[in-house]
């Protein structure tokens, strides 16, 4: 049976237009990777930070879990038009500044010069106006468009995840139906040690026989016995099929589960390493090693699951 399963993993794009005072196109691209928690991080042009609580609000509502970069990116139509230069006016504006720096000192007009809105030099090199200041209904509207592309790129990014988790869906179901069946041929391996035992220390007596005093039966039953105790691995099974249908629920149940599956293939890993530490037959370690071998794949795939 398929299960709905989000990754992690995902990248969207989505682009649009603003056409208010003063037009621009905008790009917004999202990109996610596997992160114990929600971690979002965003690069944003000059002039719209007030927008990043915004934008981490509407990450927060979308995602549990990952690691989200978010970029804007805006072109102005108006840096777009005109872009020759008027070298006379770019050469003025030089020589004004080096009479200034000779007058006032390096340091000072390097301050002022850095603080200078550059495209607003520009402009004039270019022989436009400089960018006018925006009011406060135009940056409304801007910033309103602005947050309707994010959303759009946020549930991109939530497609793109789910569509993700439905490819890893059918190898994770996979490799619990394999830990499964090893747990079902492991029983049938383990019925029969204590017999395997008790011949072995049949033999190990019989070899020893001439330097000390034979046991009597029921001695010798005995210490079968409490090999075979020690080396009962049905506790062990009885946990991971256990574990099998509890992480069968979580896969199950639409909600994110990435943590707690996470948690519980660390019980696998560890009933799996005590059964390989009891086993006493070639055959029960073989599949013992196999258990270990499925259950770190299982570990590696649901690292990027939500």
């Amino acid at each position: 049976m398929a299960v709905a399963l989000t990754s992690m993993t995902g990248f969207a794009r989505a682009e649009g237009r603003f056409d208010g005072k003063a037009p621009f196109a905008w790009v917004w691209e999202a990109k996610s990777v596997n992160s114990k928690n929600l971690d979002v991080r965003m690069r944003l042009p000059h002039g719209f930070d007030s927008l990043e609580l915004l934008a981490r609000q509407a990450t927060a509502e979308t995602f549990a879990r990952g690691s989200v970069n978010l970029t804007l990116t805006m072109t102005s139509d108006t840096t777009s038009v005109g872009t020759g230069i008027d070298e006379a006016v770019l050469d003025a504006l030089i020589e004004l500044v080096k009479r200034k720096t000779a007058q006032y000192g390096t340091q000072v007009i390097g301050n002022i010069v850095e603080l200078a809105r550059f495209d607003g030099l520009m402009a004039l090199a270019q022989g436009r106006q400089a960018p006018e200041v925006l009011d406060a209904e135009t940056i409304a509207g801007r910033d309103a468009a602005v947050l309707a592309g994010l959303k759009r790129v946020l549930t991109a990014l939530a497609t793109a995840r789910r569509q993700e988790g439905a490819r890893l869906s059918p190898v994770i179901t996979g490799q619990l139906d394999t830990v499964a069946s090893l747990c079902t041929e492991a029983g049938g391996l383990a019925a029969t040690q204590p017999e395997t035992l008790k011949a072995r220390l049949v033999q190990q007596l019989q070899e020893l026989v001439g330097a000390v005093p034979a046991l009597a039966p029921d001695r010798l039953a005995q210490e079968a016995a409490l090999l075979a105790l020690k080396s009962d691995i049905r506790e062990e099974l009885d946990r991971l099929n256990a574990h099998v249908g509890q992480a069968r629920e979580l896969l199950g149940s639409g909600e994110p589960c990435g943590r707690r599956l996470d948690f519980l293939s660390q019980e696998f890993n560890r009933e799996a390493n005590t059964l390989c530490s009891k086993s006493t037959d070639v055959a029960l370690t073989r599949v013992g090693l196999a258990l270990k071998s499925t259950i770190d794949q299982f570990r590696e795939q649901i690292q990027n699951i939500e």
